[in-house]
């Protein structure tokens, strides 16, 4: 069974790779946001993934990446639920630490023109994942007023930022998915508990407590519990199936 599921995801891997497309969305007149399409066949739904740390995939014009955060890990885990991926890559360090520029007008901007694409692009609902420092990006977003809500059907948050808070008046569908052993401090159990505790009753939500994997090194880094390694079929399962049901 485990080689049958071994061949079955390499299957996948190996076919997505050949399909996926690069796409840079121009802003401004500075360097356009670079960003990949995992597509699935048949697709339901879309979910645009914005990575933690200073958000810098540097994807090349091929997809390749050497960075190795869990959305980049998983990107090809998506299809088959039929949901296509969309991995935004950032011109600039949005910073790490203490830093944080998610919530800048220029990011949030970027943000806006990416969902607008891929809306227009794909016509399916839009889904946004944010993990680490990415949770502010996808926040932010959503508290951006009606305009922009109307835009996406739901938000993900996962490994959520200390800082990172949904407004009450925010009624669109919200999963926020934590490791009990993430040992970040910047990322504690609490902000994730926090979100969905603070969604209105009427509104689509649920927490998501991972155990398990394998953490090594850097506890604020993508191979700790914070960035689920080796338990990333179960961590998409989880995201893929809240994306379906709402």
């Amino acid at each position: 069974m485990k080689l049958a599921q071994a061949i079955l995801l390499a299957g996948i891997a190996f076919s997505n790779l050949v399909s996926a497309q690069v796409f840079d969305i121009p802003y401004k007149d500075d360097p356009p946001t670079r960003t990949l399409l995992v597509p699935a066949p048949k697709a339901k739904a879309v979910v645009i993934l914005f990575p933690g740390g200073g958000g810098m995939l540097r994807l090349q014009d091929d997809g390749s990446s050497t960075n190795f955060h869990t959305f980049v890990r998983s990107k090809n885990l998506w299809v088959q639920y039929g949901i296509d991926a969309v991995l935004v890559d950032t011109p600039y360090d949005l910073g790490g630490g203490m830093r944080n520029s998610r919530s800048i007008r220029d990011h949030q901007q970027r943000i806006l023109n990416v969902v607008r694409y891929y809306k227009e692009k794909l016509k399916l609902p839009i889904w946004i994942f944010g993990h680490s420092m990415g949770t502010v990006s996808v926040t932010e977003f959503a508290n951006g007023g009606k305009d922009q809500a109307t835009l996406i059907s739901g938000v993900i948050v996962a490994g959520t930022f200390r800082s990172a808070s949904i407004d009450s008046d925010v009624t669109l569908p919200v999963q926020a998915i934590h490791h009990v052993d993430d040992g970040c401090a910047n990322t504690p159990f609490s902000a994730s508990e926090g979100i969905i505790k603070n969604r209105p009753s009427k509104s689509p939500s649920q927490f998501v407590v991972m155990e398990g994997g394998v953490s090594e090194g850097d506890v604020c880094g993508s191979k700790a519990y914070h960035g689920f390694n080796e338990k990333e079929s179960e961590f998409i399962k989880a995201a893929a199936q809240f994306i379906l049901k709402n």
